[in-house]
């Protein structure tokens, strides 16, 4: 007789051990591989788990005390950005290749989502956490130095971090593109981005590049921070409004390729040339950049490299190696054709 599954259709443990003639215990130290029963037992029960489709419910295991959590928290601010599912995906190929699985959140760049994701994903015991950015509410840090788990900071690199830290100086990103675009011959400068209360790492990045460029005697005649997402539609019309307005700006320097991408449509489209009446600047170096017809002047980060070595340091620490709290994954400035070339001047 084919032993026939719950109401709701979820297979139990107990209806497995039913089915294969043993105890619930049994069953379950079978799933564990604790020993105490015959190889002959240990294949009626997996064959009774496959026929009957039955999953374990590996939280209430972790939650009973039975075994380490394999689960790992990630938050990131959104899934829209591609720079951001870039280095997701080098966290879950490391995760998944030392046996953990990546408990997502997205955050929205704020703390107050960033506070209740922490709250929920940490009453589910994860083995650690891996939080984007270094800026985090004062309960946040209270719970982060309470949980007892390794917590690592990316994105944005912090020297003196919670626990540890992988990313990349965002200011020296912006510093060195205004010191090249002042080398240029470029002396005014426009830049559109987002609303710096939501994204840390880009003011970091234009802090950097105004410093440089006053430095270097050139002047950031307009800054436009739009309450929208990093993207490209925003790029166009950012690019448009700040054209639109009193500005000598010669170069557009932009929070991220994408909204250089729109830029770069909307100087296309108005017969604005690139770059010979407007300069301009991204950052990321997005992998769409390769199949442009121009190739964009930008940053390059090594997005991937930023999930998988902070993957990997987390396992280390949970596995009891010693671990480099602090790492630079680096960047390098791409010198593209949409600035003009200071040989040429």
């Amino acid at each position: 007789m084919t032993e026939k599954p719950s109401k709701n259709n979820k297979v139990s443990l107990a209806e497995v051990a039913r089915a294969a003639g043993v105890s619930k215990m049994t069953a379950s130290r079978v799933l564990r591989s604790e020993g105490g029963y015959s190889e002959k037992t240990r294949e009626k029960v997996m064959a009774k788990i496959d026929q009957l489709g039955y999953l374990p419910n590996r939280l209430a295991t972790v939650f009973a005390g039975d075994q380490t959590s394999t689960f790992v928290g990630v938050s990131i601010p959104d899934l829209g950005n591609e720079v951001f599912a870039q280095v997701l995906e080098g966290i879950d190929q490391k995760l998944g290749s030392f046996g953990y699985q990546t408990v997502l959140g997205l955050t929205q760049h704020t703390h107050e989502q960033e506070e209740t994701w922490i709250r929920t994903v940490l009453s589910w015991q994860p083995a650690g956490l891996i939080l984007t950015g270094r800026s985090h509410s004062a309960r946040s840090l209270e719970m982060l130095r309470n949980a007892g788990i390794p917590v690592v900071e990316i994105w944005d690199l912090n020297s003196s971090p919670l626990d540890m830290s992988v990313g990349i100086n965002h200011f020296d990103c912006g510093f060195d593109m205004g010191r090249y675009l002042v080398g240029c011959g470029y002396r005014q400068f426009g830049y559109v981005g987002t609303s710096h209360n939501a994204a840390n790492a880009a003011t970091a990045r234009l802090d950097g590049f105004t410093k440089a460029v006053e430095d270097g005697g050139g002047k950031v005649q307009r800054q436009l921070c739009l309450h929208d997402t990093a993207s490209f539609y925003p790029g166009y019309y950012g690019t448009e409004q700040l054209l639109a307005g009193d500005t000598q700006a010669e170069c557009i320097f932009f929070q991220n390729d994408s909204m250089a991408f729109g830029g770069l449509q909307y100087c296309a489209r108005n017969g604005i040339s690139v770059p010979g009446e407007m300069g301009i600047a991204g950052w990321g170096d997005l992998p769409v950049a390769s199949v442009l017809g121009t190739r964009l002047t930008s940053v390059r980060v090594p997005h991937l490299k930023i999930g998988q070595k902070a993957a990997e340091i987390l396992v280390g620490r949970l596995s009891g190696e010693p671990v480099q709290t602090v790492f630079d994954a680096g960047f390098h400035l791409i010198p593209g054709s949409t600035v003009r070339n200071i040989e040429t001047l």
